[in-house]
């Protein structure tokens, strides 16, 4: 498949793309300078892919949770390539959590298999997950599974279990307060780690039309007081176990 994937989700920009068995990526800053970085970017590395809008079968992005900005960035993007590509007749796109890409990152450059995957939310939280690795069987490809809904607590509140690995960057932003006692690996959710969980979720059916190039929030307010994020905190412990 010819697929265009791209991550604006934290301070970091991370475009790939894969044309049959070849892939090409770009790293460069993310956070303000992607607005006006991503397109031209992405332009020039299907040039050197040897690609064009009207060649790719997909658009892979990273969803969320992340940079409010920055996932308006994605999905405006994403929806808007989608439409465009193939002369207008448009290809689907599939929305890729950045958690999973975290969990995947690890495990590609870590051999990671259970993984709390956790970036930095900003307002002293963090985004968590629990995800596990799951060994193609039966038919069924490897794939990620997840403990479901996502978490967004304080650093402190986030359990990791024994065994398991603390992967993100949010270790680096809570040093100390952050499962200290945890085994941690730094991991971002890379476009190419999209394009790794690509087949697991075109097999779930995870390819959508363009108009469903939608963020997921997990926080649904965008700036909280003080006062607001110590209430919501003691009020709505994290979900930290699988």
């Amino acid at each position: 498949m010819n697929l265009l994937a791209f991550d604006t989700s934290t301070d970091t920009l991370s475009i790939a793309v894969q044309a049959g068995d070849a892939s090409w990526q770009h790293t460069g800053p993310g956070g303000a300078q992607t607005s006006s970085t991503l397109i031209p970017a992405i332009r020039t590395l299907l040039e050197q892919a040897g690609l064009s809008f009207a060649t790719l079968d997909a658009i892979v992005f990273g969803r969320g949770p992340g940079s409010f900005t920055g996932l308006r960035t994605a999905c405006a993007v994403a929806q808007g390539l989608a439409f465009g590509a193939r002369g207008g007749t448009g290809v689907p796109v599939l929305p890729v959590d950045t958690l999973l890409a975290v969990a995947e990152e690890a495990r590609h450059q870590h051999g990671c298999t259970q993984v709390v995957a956790a970036l930095d939310a900003r307002m002293d939280e963090v985004y968590v997950a629990h995800c596990e690795w799951q060994p193609a069987q039966g038919g069924v490809a490897s794939h990620w599974r997840t403990d479901g809904d996502f978490g967004l607590c304080a650093p402190e509140a986030v359990q990791v279990p024994a065994g398991w690995t603390l992967a993100g960057n949010a270790g680096a932003a809570y040093a100390g307060r952050l499962a200290p006692d945890a085994l941690h690996a730094s991991a971002l959710p890379t476009a190419t780690a999209l394009l790794r969980l690509v087949p697991a979720l075109l097999a779930a059916g995870g390819a959508v039309p363009a108009r469903e190039a939608l963020p997921r929030y997990i926080r649904d307010k965008v700036a909280y007081t003080a006062a607001e994020r110590a209430a919501l905190r003691a009020a709505q412990p994290a979900q930290t176990t699988p």
